[in-house]
């Protein structure tokens, strides 16, 4: 998995400029991958390296949102400019985020698929959230809240390898939605491991199944 040992930590800290996302949204995936996503949350700063996105297209995409032109107030901030977010509910339940790429009115966006923790720090923080969001839902159930120590060993092994999962595990709900990540000071992009070309997969987008032969492009990228 990608770690930052040896990486110069004032790279690590260079916030991710407009221009790095004014760009067509498979470049922006694909430039993501080992970088690292930063969010103030109430258990401090999380960081995740970014290990897997996928693109989504726009208007001509039929696996978009925005597919056909569909402007809505939920899909709105897909049309602003490159770096913002997009956070968006399924199933009622969880939060999924895309971050906008190109130029204001071009909707185009990355889905955020997956993350590794930055370092131990990191993994702690993830976990306590990861933990703190089980234990509501046990509580609702009337079970009893588990502890660190108790937690289960999916949790830990499938800790942000997965969109929902991801936003639960760094703390990003639908309060984060159409953030300027490139101004915000709680939630934002900075570099990370440099990835060479060799080290991207791709493959079919996932949960599209309804997007005809948009459902086989290879726009899903991974490390």
């Amino acid at each position: 998995m990608p770690h930052l040992d040896g990486t110069d930590i004032n790279r690590l800290q260079k916030r991710l400029p407009r221009d790095f996302f004014t760009r067509d949204g498979i470049t922006v995936a694909r430039e993501l991958l080992g970088k690292i996503l930063v969010h103030e949350t109430a258990v401090g700063t999380v960081r995740g390296i970014i290990t897997e996105v996928e693109s989504y297209m726009g208007e001509t995409d039929k696996g978009a949102h925005t597919y056909g032109g569909k402007r809505t107030a939920r899909t709105e901030p897909m049309y602003h400019n490159g770096g913002t977010s997009y956070v968006y509910l399924i199933y009622g339940m969880y939060s999924c985020m895309n971050i906008a790429a190109m130029t204001e009115g071009i909707p185009q966006a990355v889905l955020l698929r997956s993350v590794t923790p930055a370092d131990s720090q990191e993994k702690e923080r993830m976990l306590a959230l990861r933990l703190e969001e089980l234990n509501r839902k046990r509580t609702k159930r009337g079970k009893e809240p588990l502890s660190g120590q108790s937690c289960p060993a999916s949790l830990k092994k499938h800790l942000a390898d997965g969109p929902g999962k991801l936003c639960t595990a760094m703390g990003i709900t639908r309060a984060d939605n159409d953030v300027d990540m490139v101004e915000s000071q709680s939630l934002y992009v900075t570099e990370g491991i440099k990835i060479g070309p060799e080290r991207i997969q791709a493959g079919k987008r996932i949960g599209i199944d309804y997007a005809e032969e948009a459902a086989e492009y290879l726009w899903r990228f991974y490390l």
